[in-house]
């Protein structure tokens, strides 16, 4: 067997793998026993054909098997001879493979590129303080009386917070909408709709919210509502102004529950101090939650920053590809239209591209700091990754694992993911923290 490196930059390189007719010849003899053992033709007990026969009959499957074994065994000795760490197979040329003959089978390969490891311990981090204050406290509590708020009729003008009850007609330049929107016809024109005064989440109509404000049951008002330029919804009022007639039907005012037994009781706290010491702890625990998810984005980060290397094509691509089908996903499911994501195509596809280099850039630091400070992922560590997906997925444990020994590529990213996580926290647990001062 002879083994030469062609390089065609620094993380691709291309092997040509060449095995000598007697390595060849013995593949063939190997692999027409294995067949000769397992198959059986008429006349003859299973395993007993002629070797000649069993070559004949099932030339073309022979011929398949072959030459994978030739290639599989090219690509074992080739990386054995070359010592490259080789990440992925890019392309094989199988060239001629037939028994009693030489073969040349030339791989293209990414390799992992060399990499210096920076200084990746005392890292510094900066976390918020965990400790809420009584504003924050007071913001939940009335977000919890909130949500068991009652809605009385009120006999005034609409304020902030309120809930106001309306129908609408639109036109465009003149024209009815129901003329321009077609299916769309909730935009056109509607008997009645609610919508909260100057209300935190954007209605059906942009801005409305604010138009509605100073206005009581029976009056009636045109007013102005400009649709963004990329309004996906109905593209014929993306960025058109459109002109809606208003008349108000009802005005209610939001009545919050007192902070009584009963209220404090479906809480399952005695009084106030206890509700307070309640929110406490889960603003605590969410703050805690927030800072250990910057703290390991802020490691990433800086991994980033120094990862001074270049990174093999093949993965870059793959971590592209993964990036775009998840955003056109999330896209598609927000009711984006497919035709609006091609339009920014190159944008999208520059965008993942540049997600995915840093991506990479930093799964290989991660790899490599695991290899330098001998972290591996072991079988607790897999075992409570299989426990906490069960109870995401309402799948139970042993039908998840059945299910996952079927499919090892999948296995294998697990673990990959796992070793990341790990070394983050490693990483996170040797940096040097600080708190943010506040204002406060």
């Amino acid at each position: 067997m002879n083994v030469q490196i062609t390089d065609i930059n620094e993380t691709r390189k291309t092997l040509t793998v060449t095995l000598d007719k007697g390595e060849v010849e013995g593949e063939y003899t190997v692999l027409l026993g294995e067949f000769t053992k397992q198959v059986s033709l008429p006349g003859f007990r299973p395993g007993k054909a002629p070797a000649a026969m069993v070559a004949k009959r099932f030339g073309k499957e022979l011929k398949d098997e072959f030459k994978s074994k030739v290639i599989g065994k090219a690509y074992r000795d080739g990386l054995e001879q070359s010592k490259l760490e080789v990440l992925s197979l890019v392309e094989v040329e199988e060239g001629s493979i037939e028994p009693g003959l030489s073969a040349a089978i030339k791989l293209t390969v990414d390799v992992s590129p060399t990499i210096k490891l920076p200084e990746y311990t005392g890292l510094e981090l900066e976390i918020q303080p965990t400790e809420p204050t009584a504003a924050e406290i007071d913001q939940v509590i009335d977000g919890l009386r909130s949500e068991r708020a009652d809605f009385k009729v009120a006999e005034r003008a609409s304020a902030k917070g309120d809930y106001v009850r309306f129908g609408y007609t639109g036109t465009l330049d003149g024209k009815p909408l129901t003329e321009i929107v077609a299916d769309k016809a909730i935009y056109a024109a509607a008997p009645q709709t609610w919508e909260e005064v100057e209300g935190a989440n954007e209605g059906l109509l942009p801005g409305v919210s604010k138009q509605i404000a100073g206005l009581k049951t029976g009056d009636k008002k045109s007013i102005e509502v400009t649709f963004p330029a990329d309004f996906a919804a109905v593209t014929a009022l993306a960025g058109k102004t459109v002109a809606y007639a208003v008349d108000v039907q009802e005005v209610r005012e939001r009545v919050l529950p007192a902070l009584d037994e009963a209220f404090f009781k479906s809480h399952q706290v005695d009084d106030l101090a206890g509700l307070q010491a309640q929110v406490r702890a889960q603003l605590t625990a969410r703050k805690e939650y927030a800072n250990r998810t910057a703290q390991r984005r802020q490691i990433t980060d800086k991994l980033a920053a120094q990862a001074n290397f270049p990174v093999p094509e093949s993965l870059i691509s793959s971590e592209r590809d993964g990036i775009l089908r998840q955003f056109i996903e999330e896209n598609l499911r927000n009711g984006i239209p497919q035709e609006k994501l091609e339009e920014n195509k190159k944008e999208l596809h520059d965008g993942a591209t540049k997600a995915a280099v840093s991506r990479v850039k930093v799964q290989l630091l991660l790899a490599k700091i695991a290899e330098a400070e001998k972290l591996k992922v072991d079988e607790k560590d897999f075992n409570n990754w299989l426990m906490r997906e069960a109870m995401r997925s309402g799948q139970k444990p042993d039908k998840l694992a059945k299910d996952l020994s079927k499919d090892r590529d999948q296995v294998r990213a697990i673990q990959q993911q796992l070793l990341f996580d790990k070394t983050l926290d490693f990483l996170v647990s040797k940096a040097t923290v600080k708190t943010a001062t506040t204002n406060a």
